[in-house]
């Protein structure tokens, strides 16, 4: 069902237009947005999307393999590490509570740069700590190349934090319970050479092509990100709590009882349950690094699943071979509660006014709204009073029915779920549009119209985030003009297309106020106007 809703606007759209301006120009240094270089990230995840376009065509099936293969690898590799660190019951336990994890699960679906560098990252750790168990010889160096391999693919992700964090897990790791002696060999001198073939050449060359870009790539997009709000998404310190509890769902009950054990016996024992304080480490620290950054968006905090899933299912291992203990039963109970939880919530979102800002929206979803609020509440009182009466099989089985069948409903909203569109506009502009015509967004840049009519656009008293700046300036001022410029241009003999918000159309202050400007409606959607100077 990868396939079944268009590619959303703007992440989506962006990031498949990007991999198609690549393959346009035969380019694969220089990432391009509306023909407009674009180093807010590396492109790695450019290159596989746009491999993929290759092999499977442009179709929104293609663009979303690449979060989808990686999604998969990582519920394998969580598997792996598992079965490593605790036996394959707690690999097995692992790999689905990774799976089947709401925010794990919906960003595997969605095409965006977050689930490659957290599941490289996280192979990166998980080599680390697989490796140091192992005496020195081949299978050792295996696991600690493979450490340097995904660091440099997770840098190529995301930039610097991709083996800077990961690097900072394992330091304080060392560092607090003093395992400096297990590093020892950690292959340094051949793994930075892997390192930097991998990670090195990108950089070198785009910076070689393109002045300015060192500046803007390591102080803009890295140093300024963390500690200053110049990119506009700074949030309350403790705004990751409510999307780890939410996005852990249904686990979360289950993953303070399973680090208790997991850590059982405190400092005493801590070389003993090294590798679970690890796993504990990992989490904290990334957890108070997110939460510290002054840029902070949901899907930053993916990177903690991998620890908590591996935690979560050795102790689901443990539980699963005895009697079912109380840390079971409360877990179970706990997602009972958070059934009833997300049920209310998913009601007082699609019946509560202003909780969804599109009317229309919040109505066309309030049918399956409703019956994934009674799924829920059906399920999940179920999985609570059969756990407590019967144990483990029973609460099991009825929790796994209610997960299926609320993440069944969960893919068939998604088309509900998308923002305003342009994609059918840029269907009907595409068959119509003249080479020489010239095309712009008014108040606004909408990236899947650039994506699906395959050309890029002017922009009317706006630049999103386009980085103009690596422009030549005769080129900025004819592409991204005003609305005394627009007017002017369009009592012109030439053709313009105009792509314009209804909303936005029905201003007082914009050139639409002018009763004398004269358009041609082309095409229209719910929320947006395709209009030309010409019939």
């Amino acid at each position: 069902m990868l396939g079944r809703h268009p590619l959303s606007n703007p992440d989506e759209s962006r990031y498949a237009e990007i991999p198609r301006e690549m393959m346009v120009r035969g380019d694969w240094v220089t990432p391009r947005l509306n023909d407009v270089p674009y180093f807010e990230k590396p492109p790695l995840v450019y290159w596989m999307v746009g491999l993929s376009q290759k092999l499977f065509g442009p179709g929104e099936v293609a663009v979303r393999l690449t979060p989808t293969l990686f999604g998969l690898a990582g519920v394998l590799m969580t598997y792996v590490a598992g079965r490593r660190l605790y036996g394959r019951a707690a690999g097995v336990g692992a790999a689905v509570v990774l799976g089947t994890s709401l925010l794990y699960f919906v960003l595997s679906r969605i095409l965006l740069l977050d689930m490659v560098v957290s599941v490289l990252m996280s192979g990166t750790l998980f080599c680390f700590i697989l490796g140091v168990r192992e005496a020195t010889g081949a299978r050792r160096r295996g696991w600690f190349y493979g450490l340097y391999i995904c660091a440099a693919g997770a840098t190529l992700a995301k930039g610097l934090i991709g083996f800077m964090v990961p690097g900072a897990v394992m330091f304080f790791w060392l560092l607090v319970f003093n395992h400096w002696q297990r590093l020892r060999p950690f292959y340094l001198p051949s793994g930075l050479v892997i390192f930097l073939a991998l990670a090195a050449p990108w950089h070198v060359l785009a910076a070689q092509r393109n002045p300015g870009w060192a500046q803007f790539y390591f102080i803009h997009e890295h140093w300024e990100r963390f500690t200053t709000t110049t990119h506009n998404r700074a949030e309350p310190l403790w705004y990751f709590v409510p999307v780890i509890l939410l996005g852990f769902f249904p686990w979360v009950g289950f993953l303070v009882g399973s680090v208790r054990e997991a850590v059982a016996g405190g400092w005493a024992r801590r070389r003993e349950n090294a590798e679970a304080w690890f796993l504990v480490t990992w989490f904290v620290f990334v957890f108070l690094f997110f939460s510290k950054s002054q840029s902070k968006l949901i899907p930053y905090i993916l990177p903690l699943f991998p620890p908590m899933a591996v935690l979560v299912g050795r102790s689901m291992a443990r539980r699963w071979g005895a009697v079912v203990g109380e840390p079971f039963r409360v877990g179970l109970v706990v997602f009972g509660i958070s059934c009833g939880l997300l049920a209310v919530a998913l009601l007082t979102a699609v019946f509560k006014s202003g909780v969804i800002r599109d009317p229309a929206q919040a109505e066309a979803l309030r049918p399956l709204g409703l019956a994934m609020a009674g799924w829920l509440l059906l399920g999940g009182t179920l999985t609570a009073v059969v756990a407590r009466a019967w144990g483990r099989v029973g609460g099991a089985a009825l929790g796994g029915v209610t997960l299926v069948g609320f993440y069944s409903a969960v893919l068939l909203a998604a088309p509900a779920l998308q923002r305003a569109s342009t994609g059918d506009l840029a269907l009907v502009a595409r068959e119509r549009m003249a080479p020489a015509d010239r095309v712009y967004h008014y108040w606004g840049f909408f990236h899947d119209f650039v994506y699906f009519t395959g050309r890029p656009v002017g922009l009317v008293s706006y630049t999103d985030e386009l980085e103009v700046q690596f422009l030549e300036p005769a080129e900025r001022a004819a592409r991204f003009i005003d609305d005394a410029e627009l007017r002017r241009q369009w009592v012109e003999a030439r053709r313009v297309w105009l792509v314009v918000r209804k909303k936005d159309q029905r201003r007082p202050t914009t050139v639409f106020a002018d009763q004398t400007l004269r358009y041609h409606l082309i095409a229209e959607n719910d929320d947006f106007n395709l209009l030309s100077n010409q019939p």
